[in-house]
């Protein structure tokens, strides 16, 4: 019905066409990160005298954030009228929200263009059977999804991780370079280490393993996806290979993540080479000397892949979660392995959850297309130009509402917030924890209360 490539340039026209200038990055010296969440519909019904014909479908961009950064534990406030995390993945749930919050709106006036339809239980509803919603990412997720390998001979972004190599965060392999001490120092483009590893001499992909690496230049916009196909990732039973990845590559060493584990629990090693991660845990958001209270971008969408993310206010009205179909990443340095075992892998073994909630197969995707605002796009146009490349400060947010659908925050509040104003109402995101229950608050007035779900009784 829709393919990776599809969504992601859907999603880019939409960045350029719908969000306005302010909140974006600085040309030639900020960059910044993009999420999306897309409506899928069919318009179309599959004919039975032609099985093999696609699906037409529409596709819509629903929600939409962008933003990098996170507050210390210091700025947080308990009267929830900041934002926390200003990461674009949460930013762009945070505006499904509000759209979700608007659709109810919608179903409760019985409108019929929500996304809504009556469930069997008196006061709640449920997605229409024909609708599908799917998240777009132009980066690999923070945490444990970016803990991914990089391969001698590699020209970004590198070939999936095998299952055992994943499983096995002890493998060291022969050759390491030598880990610095700063992580952020290996996750920043102008490192020696990065640039250590440009300088690597490069292999040709057909000279590895007869082929069976998949190998792509980073630069190179033409150049397809990885091979993420399950024929060419090793069974869980098989013994794994130190040091290798799937074709006979070796394993010099792994993609940093800024993110900390969290504090309390196993930590990672700090072993130089492959080993220096530990895979599988929780983490939490760097932060610039204030440590952050924010889970990782990996660990939040694994939640979401259980929990649904309408969130606890919307679930009172919901017969079920409203889950995501699928994930598409676009180019950048990727794993397939890694984007598994982080959002659904690592979690199987979750028990007693509700009745309807549940560990979700939520179908992972990569994109060919890159993100013109991303770090790498950015550092690629201005080459050796003046000055030192920084994440925009700003965030953006986007709903699919009629009142208010755009949002531009810095540091918590609405951009432009002096110390004096910080307590108005204007001082407020509109997806601030309080302003999104205000919205709740407007659902409930609007539905006489013999119509409300017995959990709100």
């Amino acid at each position: 019905m829709w393919t990776a490539d599809e969504i992601a340039r859907l999603c880019y026209e939409h960045y350029e066409i719908s969000l306005p200038k302010q909140g974006k990055p600085e040309p030639n010296r900020e960059w910044t990160l993009l999420a999306a969440v897309v409506k899928i519909q069919p318009i179309s019904e599959q004919s039975c005298d032609f099985p093999d014909k696609p699906m037409q479908v529409t596709k819509e961009v629903v929600s939409m954030g962008t933003g990098t950064k996170c507050i210390g534990q210091s700025k947080m406030r308990k009267s929830g009228d900041i934002l926390n995390d200003s990461h674009a993945e949460v930013i762009a749930r945070r505006s499904f929200q509000r759209y979700l919050l608007h659709q109810l709106h919608l179903a409760a006036a019985l409108k019929q263009d929500s996304i809504f339809v009556p469930g069997t239980h008196k006061g709640l509803w449920k997605l229409r059977p024909d609708l599908l919603f799917v998240f777009f990412s132009s980066h690999t997720p923070c945490g444990d999804a970016s803990i991914i390998p990089m391969l001698e001979f590699e020209d970004q972004p590198c070939c999936p991780v095998s299952r055992d190599w994943a499983d096995n965060p002890s493998v060291e392999a022969s050759g390491n370079i030598e880990a610095t001490e700063d992580k952020r120092k290996c996750e920043d483009p102008d490192s020696p280490v990065t640039k250590k590893m440009r300088l690597e001499p490069k292999i040709p992909a057909k000279e590895v393993a007869n082929g069976a690496a998949h190998h792509q230049s980073f630069g190179n916009q033409e150049s397809g996806p990885p091979d993420v196909s399950n024929t060419n990732l090793p069974s869980r039973g098989q013994a794994a290979v130190k040091g290798m990845a799937p074709g006979g590559a070796k394993v010099v060493d792994v993609y940093r993540t800024g993110a900390k584990c969290v504090p309390g629990e196993a930590g990672d090693s700090g072993k130089p080479g492959a080993a220096y991660h530990q895979v599988g845990l929780f983490r939490v958001k760097p932060g610039r000397g204030d440590r952050t209270c924010s889970m990782s971008c990996s660990d939040k969408l694994a939640r979401w892949n259980i929990l649904g993310c309408q969130g606890a206010l919307l679930m009172h009205f919901l017969e079920e979660p409203i889950y995501l179909s699928a994930v598409v990443i676009g180019k950048c340095p990727y794993s397939q392995e890694a984007m598994q075992r982080a959002l659904t892998g690592r979690c199987q073994n979750i028990l007693a959850l509700p009745k309807g909630f549940g560990v979700q197969e939520v179908k992972l995707q990569q994109s060919t297309l890159l993100f013109e605002q991303s770090r790498c796009a950015v550092q690629a146009k201005r080459a050796d130009g003046p000055g030192r490349l920084v994440p925009c400060g700003a965030a953006i947010s986007w709903s699919a509402v009629p009142e208010q659908p755009l949002d531009v925050t810095a540091n918590g509040f609405p951009q432009g917030t002096t110390k004096k104003g910080i307590r108005s109402l204007q001082a407020r995101s509109r997806i601030s924890k309080v302003e999104l229950f205000r919205s709740f608050q407007k659902l409930l007035s609007s539905i006489s209360e013999d119509k409300w779900p017995d959990s709100l009784r």
